[in-house]
């Protein structure tokens, strides 16, 4: 019997701790690595990774896996991307706890929030579970190509609680804050890496009422973080008020990490309609490194935006009240539809129209915006800006928007960011070395229609090494063992004896990110954003090689993975 199963040679080492590149071979056996160095032996599988990186698996914290497992074993884009672990359950937004009669409003609320078809989760979500820890029994059985972990989110546990009280945003009694935290506890040591909740104004359900957790009040988020004391164990994840001023926000979040000792993993936000907050955010987070509060914040790599396509959820006509009929037509009818002289004139003036209206709000500030190219590259010129386009030409802002949709015969699509993207390349450049600082919010698993950022390691990779200064070992570090370690999945996210064997190949010459596109691969017909990549030579879960040249092989050695995990005793 050989004494390794796997044996990655000659490849170039970023071990995932910051330090500097080596060369080196890496000997797996039984799922770990256990040699790394010089390697005379032979082993049962055998990789030349001659003029290649190699690098751990990156590890995502901010994923809504949640339904996707249950009904597929893939966790795509993210596994196609170099991601090895993915962890779910944010926004406080999931499936469990749930009773039996609340299921149609777990889904509702998860289509509002999350951009989720009602009907892909009515058909794909089985509902084997009722209480949380009986949903990681479920998880338990299901095999997938990379680990994965859930959070307890707040939303349905507070409608498991309350019940119509819950949903319908009624104070919890003390009664319920004691059950609340109770169910924490038990979520947490059952296997959650802890609870998640979301006071952020735009989490709705789809006709615009308020996701339960929106409003509540601090005494109800320190239940919640009381019950992860009491366990001893797990984070607390939030989404922030985006609408309220940031030092009301950090004085809350503080208050929460000093009382119950747990830490808090906020998503840091760049919005344009609150330009100072992100500053007051980033400070807060220096003074609590400084200071010993367990704060951390988690971060997107490029500007925070959205994804507007005749084939997708949104774009500036799609709540209009001409664009109703055509929605679910074919997209080449719809296209020939929207090439008629007059109804491209009315859908000109007429307005958006929904109940919703955080979805009016972002059509009418969708106003930086640019059509993706392939390969995909996220950092416009002034002039490829639609607006600039648009007065250069002489026409309206509609009107260049309207027939950059139809470009391509209407497979367009145009990107959406919230903020000039220099200015926040600028600001987030020291943010991949600040100690608690996360890289994330990729929000794999939602968002089907309109949102493509899970492939966010390979933007880092391909757009961001070298530019404002960021190095390859700090971006991998960045992409693994900070990851990982924010969460206490201390097993994993490095090159080293004893942790777990995941790790990517990648020819860094070659890596390529292509234009996101639109396919039916959904439950019910359901339609998704996918956004292929070249360059990963192969990706390995568990010393089992998942993809090779960004093909799945079919195997699945990813596992659920319950509750933090201590540092291997051979590190």
């Amino acid at each position: 019997m050989a004494q390794f199963q796997l044996i990655v040679r000659n490849g170039t080492i970023v071990d995932g701790s910051g330090s500097e590149p080596f060369q080196a071979d890496i000997g797996i056996q039984a799922g770990v690595i256990t040699a790394i160095g010089t390697i005379s032996e032979r082993g049962d599988e055998e990789i030349d990774a001659t003029g290649r990186i190699v690098t751990p698996g990156f590890v995502d914290v901010h994923t809504h896996y949640d339904g996707q497992i249950t009904w597929e074993h893939q966790f795509a884009p993210s596994s196609q991307h170099g991601v090895t672990t993915v962890v779910m359950g944010n926004c406080g937004v999931g499936f469990a706890p749930v009773r039996d009669g609340d299921h149609d409003l777990v889904i509702r609320l998860m289509e509002g929030v999350e951009d989720i078809p009602q009907i892909v989760m009515a058909e794909g979500v089985p509902w084997n579970w009722r209480t949380f820890p009986e949903y990681l029994d479920a998880l338990a059985e299901r095999k997938a190509d990379i680990d994965f972990a859930c959070q307890l989110p707040h939303s349905p546990l507070r409608v498991f609680v309350m019940g119509e009280r819950g949903a319908n945003l009624e104070p919890a009694t003390d009664d319920d804050l004691e059950a609340m935290r109770a169910l924490t506890r038990e979520a947490v040591e059952a296997g959650a890496l802890g609870v998640s909740t979301s006071r952020n104004l735009f989490h709705r359900f789809r006709d615009g009422k308020l996701a339960p957790s929106v409003n509540t009040p601090e005494d109800e988020l320190i239940a919640l973080a009381s019950g992860l004391a009491d366990a001893g164990s797990g984070v607390f994840q939030l989404n922030l008020n985006i609408d309220a001023e940031a030092d009301g926000e950090v004085a809350a979040i503080s208050r929460i990490a000093r009382e119950t000792g747990r830490p808090v993993n906020f998503s840091l936000l760049d919005l344009a309609f609150r330009p100072d907050n992100w500053g007051t955010y980033v400070e807060a987070l220096r003074q609590a490194d400084e200071d010993g509060i367990p704060l951390r914040g988690q971060f997107l790599p490029r500007p925070i935006g959205l994804l507007f396509g005749l084939d997708l959820t949104l774009h500036h006509f799609a709540l209009n009240p001409s664009f109703r009929p055509l929605a679910n037509l074919p997209l080449a009818e719809k296209v020939a539809r929207m090439r008629d002289p007059e109804l491209r004139a009315r859908l000109l003036a007429e307005e958006p129209d929904d109940p919703n209206p955080s979805f009016v709000a972002i059509i009418h500030n969708a106003k930086k915006l640019f059509a993706l190219s392939d390969p995909a590259d996220y950092h416009p010129r002034p002039e490829d800006m639609l607006d600039v386009r648009a007065q250069q030409a002489g026409i309206s802002f509609k009107e260049m928007v309207y027939d950059a949709l139809l470009e391509d015969d209407g497979r367009a699509v145009l990107a959406v960011v919230g903020s000039d993207t220099d200015a926040y390349l600028e600001k987030t450049r020291d943010l991949f070395d600040r100690p608690n600082l996360v890289v994330g919010l990729g929000d794999g698993g939602a968002h089907y229609a309109s949102v493509c950022d899970a492939p966010y390691p390979t933007y880092i990779l391909t757009q961001r090494i070298g530019e404002n200064g960021l190095p390859l070992p700090k971006a991998i570090q960045a992409l693994s063992s900070k990851a990982a370690e924010s969460l206490g999945l201390y097993d994993r996210g490095r090159l080293s004896i004893g942790y777990k064997a995941d790790l990517n190949i990648i020819d860094i010459d070659r890596l390529t990110l292509h234009r996101p596109s639109i396919e039916q691969s959904l439950p019910a017909g359901g339609k998704r954003l996918v956004q292929k990549a070249q360059g990963y030579a192969a990706t390995i879960v568990n010393g089992v090689v998942t993809y090779k040249e960004g093909i799945a092989t079919g195997a699945l050695p990813g596992r659920l993975v319950r509750g933090e995990q201590p540092r291997p005793m051979a590190a």
